[in-house]
């Protein structure tokens, strides 16, 4: 109840679901989301007006959520700015530093609170309402306020009661457990592992047909895909620099005046690691475009194609290639980095694979064998979006 109620966001008009629904396999269908401000769901969600229109657009690709709460997951976020750590003695190296609340016992727990705090995703702007204002004073004094919200809403206390052995009374549920609930429900409504891959891999030579398993071949063989899709969640969980086109506000370090998306070097702070950004989870990805860090390419087909010529690509990409929600007001944001000829030609410049030549043939076999990638829980999730919630709010 608490990843589609609207509660958890400072103007009471966005939810995690909003963002990261099933119907678009646990993301939004857009190359750049529509946050604070926006109406509506996924591809058809517009942009506000007036004084309540967006300010900016979310400057990455809303992920799916597949498979998150797996042992295996030791990172999070495009630039990897969520590990486990005891550098601030709260278990974890995160945005929120010391500030991030002790108690939380998983990534997925963790990464849950962060975009209550961000002013575009779900806290709003300056002076609309207390979580904003907090979110600028310091961010660890938005989750009292959220806590609060949801703890005094009677069915919600009753279910925390129930739900935490340490829990005797609705007053003693902080964030912690709010961010507890939410990663349990993610852990196990995302969780996919039953996908005709998954079966041909237990032995049922039927679970692929021919396609699937040529490009399977070249998915393991020539086509190198593996060298960086690997293990069981098909991610080596490292970071890549491919030259995607950039595009939207960028996200970069605190101190960065220029529109440009550094990668991890927004988390590291070394030159090195410039452009480079995490490598997706593959499972259920035929569900979850647009793709790349920030949905470059609208189709499996083009970003299958980036990558074995990822320069070239570069230089044919055109801006209609992205799906991006009409904002006139933004527009001139929207590109901007392409006046950057210098910029342009440091992303451009750093690939860290090897270009590969394949068919057409081979492209669709490689499709196809994405497809088979997707579980067949991921077209029934166990809960669901529910038919109401306990603030009342409208649900997305």
């Amino acid at each position: 109840m608490l990843f589609y109620d609207k509660i958890l966001s400072g103007n009471q008009n966005i939810a995690c679901g909003t963002c990261h629904h099933p119907e678009f396999g646990g993301s939004d269908g857009l190359s750049l989301g529509i946050g604070e401000g926006g109406e509506g769901l996924g591809p058809t969600r517009l942009p506000g007006t007036g004084d309540n229109r967006i300010k900016k657009r979310i400057p990455r690709n809303a992920p799916g959520l597949w498979n998150l709460a797996a042992k295996e997951i030791r990172v999070m976020f495009r630039d990897g700015r969520l590990t486990e750590s005891n550098i601030y003695e709260n278990g974890f190296n995160s945005p929120a530093e010391e500030w991030l609340p002790k108690g939380l016992s998983n990534l997925l727990a963790a990464q849950s609170l962060l975009p209550m705090t961000s002013q575009f995703e779900m806290a709003g702007n300056p002076k609309e309402n207390e979580v904003a204002g907090a979110a600028h004073d310091r961010i660890d004094r938005v989750w009292p306020i959220i806590a609060k919200r949801v703890r005094t809403i009677p069915e919600y206390g009753k279910k925390f009661v129930q739900a935490f052995d340490h829990i005797s009374s609705p007053e003693q549920v902080s964030i912690v457990e709010i961010g507890e609930a939410l990663a349990a429900f993610m852990g196990t409504e995302w969780n996919s592992m039953d996908s005709p891959f998954d079966r041909y891999l237990t032995g049922d030579e039927d679970a692929l047909n021919e396609s699937q398993k040529r490009g399977l071949n070249l998915f393991y063989g020539k086509a190198s895909c593996a060298s960086c899709h690997s293990g069981p969640l098909l991610t080596d969980q490292e970071f890549h620099a491919l030259a995607l086109p950039p595009f939207g506000p960028g996200r970069t370090r605190r101190f960065d005046p220029l529109v440009r998306d550094v990668g991890l070097m927004g988390t590291s702070d070394r030159l090195e690691d410039a452009y480079r950004f995490r490598t997706p989870i593959l499972r259920n990805v035929e569900l979850t475009a647009p793709y790349g860090h920030n949905g470059a390419y609208q189709t499996l087909e083009g970003i299958i194609r980036h990558h074995l010529n990822p320069q070239s690509a570069f230089d044919q990409w055109t801006p209609d290639q992205a799906n991006l929600i009409s904002a006139p007001w933004l527009a001139r944001i929207d590109f901007v980095v392409w006046d950057d000829r210098r910029e342009i030609q440091r992303v451009r410049k750093k690939v860290d694979i090897q270009s590969i030549e394949l068919n057409d043939a081979d492209i669709n076999d490689l499709i196809d064998f994405m497809h088979a990638l997707t579980g067949k829980s991921a077209h029934s999730l166990p809960l669901g979006v529910p038919s109401r919630v306990p603030s009342e709010l409208p649900i997305d």
